[in-house]
């Protein structure tokens, strides 16, 4: 009887180890492709817009989500804390490759591995940043795309929309290390086209409507730079701008579809697409981040919102309408 019983024990002991080796077998197949760890920095159209690239951009590289690759996505949704931890946590998937989308979620990254390969998405300054030693040789083990906007083209766009504008109001946040620098070169864009500029800084969201506010009173029209915490409250921006009908040109192609008048912009999405291949081509062994140059895009599109044209009275010259990408379709 005692015997038996061992047998029934030693049995189902048995039964369990070869569950447990298939399991495991099942397992190592399904984790015998490699993870991509992605970090954003918050929600917004623009960010978003380049994690669906980003996602585009390593299919077309072979690497799809749940097939070949795996996607671990975190959203620090704009808070410091989050993103320092959301970065562990990446490095602990035992991630492959980290993504970092926008400056505060690719410092966090950096600043938690110098061992994992990381590639920038939408960082418009690397340099200043402390990512890399130099966009032609980043020389760790980031690299990446820049969303450096063609600053001088969007006054030049600007002055050919409000030909009688004389003042440009520059708002961005403190919150954000790039854009002091891009706050620098719009003020040289505005001098070179015959404008005065004033910048108006924002500390946190909260202060974005007063500070619009006082702007509209102040100024011609509203330059935005790419500033994620600006961008994540463009319908404020735009709310408080129209009261005054006073038009804002921003960096950022899904800007102008929130609201903004218009701008030469570069498409968020394709942006995340050259990410994403960026990315494939470190997973495959094409790339070492230390020796690939950062991409920065050279041309970008003319994009009008014609609805907000016309809630401001602002004439288009067909010369520009010719040659623009409209959003009107996507504002109604």
């Amino acid at each position: 009887m005692k015997s038996k019983r061992l047998m029934i024990v030693i049995g189902g002991i048995l039964l369990f180890l070869a569950g447990s080796f298939f399991t495991e077998k099942k397992e190592e197949k399904v984790e015998d492709i490699p993870t991509v760890g992605v970090l954003q920095f918050v929600s917004h159209p623009a960010l978003d817009e380049i994690y669906r690239g980003i996602q585009e951009g390593l299919k077309d590289e072979g690497y799809e989500d749940g097939k070949t690759v795996k996607i671990v996505f975190q959203n620090g949704q704009a808070d410091q804390s989050k993103l320092t931890t959301m970065s562990q946590q990446l490095i602990q998937k035992n991630s492959d490759l980290l993504i970092g989308i926008a400056t505060p979620a690719a410092q966090a990254l950096a600043n938690s591995t110098e061992d994992l390969p990381i590639v920038l998405g939408a960082i418009t300054d690397p340099v200043s940043a402390g990512l890399v030693e130099s966009n032609e040789k980043p020389g760790r083990n980031i690299t990446g795309v820049s969303d450096k906007s063609p600053v001088a083209s969007q006054f030049e766009l600007a002055v050919s929309l409000l030909p009688k504008a004389k003042k440009v109001g520059i708002l961005y946040s403190s919150a954000e290390e790039n854009s002091k620098y891009q706050a620098a070169e719009a003020e040289k864009a505005a001098q070179a086209v015959g404008l005065t500029s004033k910048s108006y800084v924002v500390p946190s969201s909260n202060e974005i409507a007063q500070t619009v506010q006082v702007m509209a009173d102040e100024v011609d029209f509203i330059y935005i730079p790419t500033d994620n915490t600006i961008a994540n409250a463009m319908q404020t921006v735009v709310s408080e701008a129209d009261k005054t009908k006073t038009p804002i040109i921003p960096s950022v192609d899904t800007m102008v579809t929130e609201g903004g008048l218009a701008t030469v912009g570069i498409n968020q999405f394709e942006l995340g697409v050259q990410t994403g291949k960026m990315a494939a081509d470190i997973l495959s062994g094409k790339s070492d981040p230390a020796t690939t140059p950062i991409y920065t895009f050279t041309t970008g599109d003319i994009i009008i919102n014609e609805a907000q044209a016309e809630k401001l009275g602002v004439t288009i010259p067909q010369n520009i309408l010719e040659q623009a990408k409209k959003t009107d379709d996507e504002t109604d």
